[in-house]
């Protein structure tokens, strides 16, 4: 099957680890000395409507794609976990 970039553009992007839809696609990332398609790229999501920003981007790597379909793409994705900042009260100034 070929498709183009627009046929790609904003298909849902489902994880078939757990069936949750990561997001829509909106860049492709290709290396330029081959010119081969390396990554699928999902804009994050927007924090409180954008006006925090928005999570980072994900990107899955061509890989991991399993099955590009009419109206979504199912890859492997397993989302790496992030360490927080434990966050410091007022308190904690005062006592440390």
């Amino acid at each position: 099957m070929i498709s183009s970039f627009y046929d790609l553009k904003n298909k849902d992007v489902i994880s078939i680890s757990d069936g949750v839809k990561l997001g829509e696609v909106c860049d492709l990332e290709f290396d330029g000395d081959t010119a081969q398609i390396t990554a699928l790229i999902l804009f994050g999501r927007l924090k409180f409507f954008g006006l925090l920003g928005r999570t980072p981007d994900i990107i899955i790597k061509w890989g991991d794609i399993q099955k590009i379909g009419r109206d979504t793409v199912l890859v492997h994705y397993t989302e790496q976990p992030q360490l927080r900042k434990k966050k410091s009260g007022m308190l904690d100034k005062f006592f440390s």
